[in-house]
C-alpha cells in the first residue's frame, strides 16, 4: 500500500464562521475565497498573533528545510529538531490553520483513493501550525503526530495535529513544554471519514 502525508486539505469555512470559532480577528474579511483543494505551495488562510491581537493572512503552504534544495516541508513530526525546535520556543512563529476536512490516500498507484477526514462535533477546526520568514513572503506547515484509530485505519504513520477549541490560546501562547503537549492523536469519538473518492 501506498502511503502518504497529509498533503491535501479543505478550508470552505465563510468568514462569519471562522470568527465564530476563533473569536474576533483582525485582517481582510472581504476577500477569503472558498478554499475547495489546498495543496503544497498554495496560499491557505492561517491566524496569528500580531502585536497581541489574532490577525487572519494567507501563507504558502510549506516551510523550506535547512538543507537547500530540498522540497518545502508541509508535514512537522520531529519537534525536538532544533530547526524546528526554534520556531516552536517562539509563542509568534506558531499559528492556527482553519480546516473544514482533511485527505489522506489509500490503495495501489494507478487506482488510489482519496479519503476525507472531518470532526464530528464541529465543521470547522484547526491545526497546530508554525510559520516562519522566508525570501519568497511568509511560509507555514501544521504538525503530525502518531494516528488515531479512524485516521490510521487509512493511514497508519501519522495524522495532524488537530486543536480542540478551548487550546487555541494555549497552542498561541504557551512555553515550549505546554504547547507541545499538544501534539497527540485526536479524539477518535471526534474523527470521521465525511467522503472517500475513487482516483485513477
Amino acid at each position: 500500500m501506498l502511503r502518504g502525508m497529509c498533503n491535501l486539505y479543505r478550508m470552505t469555512a465563510t468568514v462569519a464562521e471562522i470568527a465564530k470559532l476563533f473569536g474576533p480577528f483582525d485582517g481582510d474579511r472581504t476577500n477569503l475565497p472558498s478554499f475547495e483543494t489546498i495543496y503544497p505551495n498554495r496560499d491557505a488562510p492561517i491566524l496569528r498573533n500580531v502585536d497581541g491581537k489574532l490577525t487572519l493572512e494567507t501563507m504558502t503552504w510549506g516551510v523550506p528545510p535547512p538543507t537547500k534544495g530540498s522540497r518545502p516541508v508541509t508535514n512537522v513530526r520531529n519537534l525536538k529538531s532544533p530547526f524546528w525546535r526554534s520556531m516552536l520556543n517562539t509563542p509568534g512563529r506558531r499559528c492556527l490553520v482553519p480546516v473544514t476536512s482533511f485527505c489522506e490516500w489509500e490503495g495501489e498507484k494507478g487506482s488510489k483513493r482519496k479519503v476525507w477526514f472531518g470532526r464530528t462535533d464541529t465543521p470547522l477546526f484547526s491545526f497546530a501550525g508554525i510559520w516562519r520568514p522566508t525570501d519568497e513572503g511568509p511560509r507555514m506547515a501544521f504538525l503530525t503526530t502518531e494516528a488515531n484509530e479512524t485516521v490510521g485505519a487509512v493511514h497508519p504513520k501519522a495524522m495532524p495535529v488537530l486543536l480542540k477549541q478551548e487550546d487555541h490560546e494555549t497552542w498561541l501562547i504557551a512555553d515550549y513544554e505546554e504547547a507541545t503537549a499538544l501534539a497527540r492523536p485526536f479524539d477518535d469519538a471526534l474523527v470521521e471519514v465525511v467522503q472517500g473518492e475513487d482516483v485513477a
